[in-house]
């Protein structure tokens, strides 16, 4: 009997955030999304993920302290709390990106991984931050991830996440892969320009080299005040081969299904045999930083 599993992305338009306070803005978000996750319930999705920063604006388009109040502890938090409660209730496993304080001045970019009876199966903590162009200064906020790569053993396939920005580097992307993740979920805040010709071509790349279906996930709109870009959306699902299974729009909240034949994965590695004929012995210099 073949493994399909209905999946899903939510992309979603910030609120306006102006005269809100922190908590606000997040409880403004949830209300926003929570539509969408009973659309998805509807539909018989069973893995739903969310946005970089769900229930924020992406902050790091400034450096300013006043954003180090919505941190919250995960688990535990209010955030994953809440979504434990909607996972067990809906009988889906949600990847659930939050701003995460580990100790007091000590901060995360992070994933969290509930499965479908609402379980806390643990979390992916963005490992490469950046800090460049206008408009992304995530180092003022984030320390780096330290929990290597984890792979998640959910009620309906082994679930990993890798956010945003980790995108860009195929070494944490391979590690997902030899540890048996057969769905990769990349959320992101991406904006129009400088990397925008990537964002179809790395993750499918990543899906082929490393026999694994990808769901990335873009916020839409700009976001005031800041104004840094637009955030392009087109959250898509791609298979092992490369070949894109939905796409979201450009600019509306939207809710992005695809049903994943999870025995492609075996398929796939029948035809292409990377993992046989990968030479580790050779790759010692990637291992090593610069002198």
């Amino acid at each position: 009997m073949a493994r399909i599993v209905r999946c899903g992305l939510i992309q979603c338009k910030c609120v306006d955030i102006s005269g809100k306070s922190i908590p606000s803005i997040k409880k403004a978000m949830l209300d926003k999304q929570m539509p969408l996750v009973e659309e998805a319930a509807k539909r018989g999705v069973r893995v739903l993920a969310f946005q970089e920063l769900f229930t924020l604006p992406y902050f790091p388009a400034e450096q300013d302290v006043r954003w180090y109040v919505a941190v919250e502890p995960v688990p535990g938090g209010e955030t994953t709390r809440l979504m434990q409660d909607v996972a067990k209730e809906k009988g889906m496993v949600l990847v659930v990106p939050v701003y995460e304080e580990e100790i007091t001045g000590v901060f995360y970019n992070t994933a969290a991984l509930i499965d479908s009876d609402g379980t806390f199966l643990g979390k992916y903590r963005k490992t490469h931050i950046p800090h460049c162009w206008p408009g992304f200064w995530e180092k003022f906020y984030f320390r780096p991830g330290n929990l290597g790569y984890p792979v998640f053993e959910t009620a309906y396939g082994k679930v990993a996440a890798y956010i945003c920005y980790d995108r860009h580097f195929p070494e944490g992307a391979r590690i997902l892969g030899l540890a048996g993740a057969e769905i990769v979920f990349n959320p992101s805040a991406t904006v129009a320009g400088l990397s925008e010709y990537l964002w179809k071509l790395e993750q499918p790349a990543h899906a082929v080299a490393n026999g694994y279906f990808i769901g990335v996930i873009n916020r839409v709109g700009t976001e005031a005040p800041w104004n840094i870009g637009e955030f392009y959306g087109t959250s898509y699902f791609c298979d092992p081969r490369g070949q894109m299974l939905a796409e979201g729009s450009r600019d509306r909240d939207e809710l992005v299904v695809a049903d994943l034949d999870l025995d492609m994965i075996q398929e796939v590695r029948k035809t292409w045999q990377f993992y046989r004929d990968r030479r580790p012995d050779s790759y010692v210099e990637i291992a090593e930083d610069l002198p």
